[in-house]
């Protein structure tokens, strides 16, 4: 049987290496069964995006707060922190969205993919993808000669996500979308709350929710990572909540009391 292909997205101010060496442990699990393509968001992030994000502290421990500390001290171009959109420090812009949008509709277009898996900002992208597939007409940018890039995804995985604000996300959002979505919550991350997961929560209409001990990371524990395979192999399958093995272990970067605007 062929590798199941899946789109991952990195989170704010990381980038597709740091994320991929991050996912080190899941992509030996899933060994050929899984295809992982990451990919790298648009927007390089300079220190005055990233000082507008945290509102304050120095780049080097919002960066490590985020889990992408290599992108503070790498010159090379390749590990430069990266962002879906920029935010304000308001929160009420993507600025840049549609960047990001018509890049992953050019992966799209070229290939099949089962599903997709995004972590902190990339899991809102992700889950703004699911959504966009089901009505793209919303946007039409994303059409390639007026048809959908790509059928709707099989399943959709948001590991620390979030509900993006502004016009283009709610007319993609909003009421609901139906893609299966795996919701996965750090029960100490103070990066992205339980609270704003939530906004994410409530538009996903074919959900499930599972928690980890930890704080702003993709659990990578044996337990988690069982699970995680198991799940994109068949996410409609009745496979077993991870929460059965207890604890987990940080991943990607540990959390830490800032609170930046992703």
């Amino acid at each position: 049987m062929a590798a199941k292909k899946v789109l991952m997205l990195h989170g704010y101010a990381q980038n597709a290496t740091i994320f991929s060496k991050r996912m080190g442990a899941l992509r030996k699990s899933c060994g050929k069964d899984i295809d992982f393509v990451f990919v790298d968001a648009p927007h390089v992030l300079t220190p005055a995006d990233l000082a507008e994000a945290f509102r304050s502290s120095s780049e080097e421990s919002s960066l490590d707060d985020l889990g992408a500390p290599e992108a503070a001290t790498e010159t090379d171009p390749a590990m430069a922190p990266r962002g879906w959109w920029k935010v304000d420090a308001a929160r009420t812009k993507t600025i840049g969205l549609e960047d990001s949008i018509q890049l992953l509709r050019d992966y799209l277009v070229k290939d099949h993919y089962e599903g997709i898996f995004g972590f902190s900002q990339g899991a809102a992208m992700a889950a703004l993808i699911a959504a966009l597939l089901e009505k793209p007409e919303v946007f039409p940018p994303f059409l390639v000669d007026g048809k959908p890039p790509h059928p709707p995804l099989t399943f959709c995985i948001a590991a620390a996500g979030f509900r993006p604000k502004s016009p283009h996300c709610d007319s993609i959002f909003l009421p609901s979308y139906s893609t299966p979505t795996l919701h996965i919550l750090g029960k100490t991350d103070v990066i992205v709350v339980e609270e704003r997961s939530k906004t994410l929560l409530d538009v996903s209409a074919n959900k499930r929710v599972e928690y980890h001990e930890g704080g702003h990371f993709v659990p990578s524990k044996a337990n988690w990572r069982n699970f995680l395979k198991a799940y994109m192999k068949d996410a409609l399958g009745d496979v077993p909540s991870p929460s059965q093995v207890a604890g987990s272990q940080p991943a990607s970067g540990a959390a830490t009391p800032v609170t930046p605007a992703l």
